[in-house]
């Protein structure tokens, strides 16, 4: 198959939209859909520059009839399913020989179910979740690390690197969404600890930039330390990616810890602190805000 001319793109969400957007600034051709007439304004007037446009479909059939490659990025195992199956589905129109890159954090199970499909119908399918959150989306520097076989992983890459930072084959169909969740128990737990961590600063009456300056330069250094410190000590928790879809993700993840006899005692724990800041409103807040669950104290001098 010579380089992929014409796109197609399912999901113009938070993270979708500017992935969308990057493939059209690079001269694909690509047809979107989203679910949301809504969204797909918002998208047409986000990206909007001279030369810049994608067309839109009425289905996804119709956005994936005659592409070389669909991308879908969508919630959950249900809303794939949704825009995969049918007749108004992807799968209904999109060619055999073409390919099929999903950057939706999904189930392992689904990615593998979906794998087998596309492969009785002699389409190339690739799971490829993402990390970077909306800044990384927007700057076209995700970390998208993928499952599924290396003639299918290796015609993914040149297109995805519109918006990439890093692409790391992982393993068969289904490698990507396990290395995905991996990658979502690290962020759960690193924010456990910073949330304290904070809180205990906060509550020894330490100044708190110094603080963050001494202990970021040793091994507690972390990316949420970098990032999300200083907006965490100013309760700011506006930043995309909401604790709906993270415990979502950490849902997929102890579901397939159990699946495979392990314990995930941690993440679980998280998971259920997660669930707290989701009682008190906190639904589409960010991860970060999971210091909210912890009251401030009167410093102790």
């Amino acid at each position: 198959m010579t380089e992929p001319i014409n796109i197609a793109f399912i999901g113009l969400g938070v993270m979708g939209g500017p992935m969308a957007g990057h493939l059209a600034q690079a001269g694909y051709k690509v047809t979107a859909y989203n679910r949301s007439p809504e969204r797909a304004a918002h998208w047409q007037a986000t990206w909007s520059e001279e030369d810049l446009a994608i067309a839109f479909a009425e289905t996804p059939a119709k956005a994936a009839e005659g592409a070389d490659v669909a991308f879908t990025c969508v919630g959950n195992d249900e809303d794939l399913l949704s825009v995969l199956e049918g007749d108004s589905g992807v799968l209904a129109l999109l060619p055999q020989g073409a390919l099929l890159v999903d950057h939706t954090t999904t189930s392992a199970n689904i990615a593998r179910s979906v794998g087998e499909r596309c492969a009785n119908l002699d389409i190339g399918f690739v799971d490829a979740p993402v990390s970077g959150g909306q800044a990384g989306a927007e700057n076209g520097q995700l970390a998208i690390m993928c499952g599924g076989s290396e003639e299918a992983v290796e015609r993914a890459r040149p297109v995805m690197d519109c918006y990439a930072k890093s692409i790391v084959h992982v393993g068969p169909t289904g490698a990507g969404q396990t290395a995905k969740m991996a990658n979502q128990m690290c962020i759960a737990g690193v924010l456990g600890g910073l949330s304290e961590a904070i809180r205990l600063a906060q509550g020894a009456g330490l100044d708190l930039d110094k603080t963050y300056q001494a202990i970021s330069g040793g091994a507690a250094q972390s990316w949420q330390m970098d990032n999300r410190w200083a907006t965490m000590v100013q309760d700011k928790f506006d930043f995309g990616f909401a604790i709906d879809w993270m415990r979502k993700d950490l849902g997929y993840a102890l579901e397939e810890a159990k699946r495979l006899g392990l314990s995930s005692p941690i993440s679980a724990l998280v998971d259920q602190f997660y669930a707290d800041v989701q009682a008190q409103g906190g639904n589409r807040l960010d991860t970060s805000a999971l210091i909210t669950r912890l009251p401030k104290v009167k410093d102790t001098k």
